[in-house]
């Protein structure tokens, strides 16, 4: 805007001066000082012209500018989102590898296989989303995740590898990533597409069906 200021004023002062040059000259260039007024006239309209041209294009960058900003905001929020149920995976996939050296079980080492490749499933996806939206994949565990594995490290080693004990901590992670996944479908609806509200919904019904199953297995074994 300041720029458009200096061209107006700079161009106006010259057709100005020119006008006053005209009208001191003497009589006998009464026609010349006519057609040359005519001509500062028509000088006039094209700064002003060209003035309110540079004022539009401003506001027009000020507006992109600002619609750029927010949607930047917007993909930062949509990616805080994403990495956090990225992070809960992370969680998931780590405490699954310690539950699978911590049991001798061939069953639920490959069940514990299975909830690894769920995990591993739902980490590409958001993975992929955060890309899309020019961000970077957290590689981030959760302290709470950490709790989770050194906990069941210790309950193990206090019960000898039992089964239950282990199952009982996987349930507690279970917990906290479905818990994950509830906060970002209830409270960061406005933060996140339609799109990916629909994948994120898709992930915790898988979750949810490994939560089930696991807490299956455990009454299971609790009732032998």
């Amino acid at each position: 805007m300041k720029t458009g200021r200096v061209a107006f004023g700079a161009l106006a002062g010259v057709v100005i001066g020119a006008i006053a040059g005209v009208l001191f000259a003497p009589e006998k260039g009464s026609k010349v000082r006519k057609k040359i007024i005519h001509k500062g006239d028509h000088y006039v309209d094209i700064v002003k012209s060209k003035y309110n041209n540079l004022l539009d294009s401003l506001s027009d960058n000020i507006k992109r500018t600002k619609n750029e900003t927010t949607i930047l905001e917007e993909n930062e929020k949509a990616i805080a989102v994403l990495n956090s149920l990225i992070t809960i995976n992370n969680d998931r996939i780590k405490g699954y590898e310690t539950a699978s050296k911590e049991t001798e079980e061939p069953d639920l080492k490959a069940l514990f296989r299975q909830f690894i490749s769920t995990s591993q499933k739902c980490k590409q996806e958001l993975v992929k989303e955060v890309i899309t939206l020019g961000g970077e994949e957290t590689e981030e565990t959760k302290t709470i995740g950490k709790f989770f594995r050194v906990w069941m490290d210790a309950k193990a080693a206090l019960t000898g590898k039992n089964s239950k004990a282990i199952l009982n901590a996987c349930e507690y992670g279970e917990d906290k990533a479905l818990d994950t996944y509830d906060k970002a479908l209830k409270n960061e609806l406005k933060q996140i597409k339609t799109e990916q509200q629909v994948m994120i919904n898709a992930q915790k019904l898988m979750l949810k069906a490994d939560h089930d199953h696991l807490k299956k297995l455990r009454d299971t074994i609790a009732n032998k």
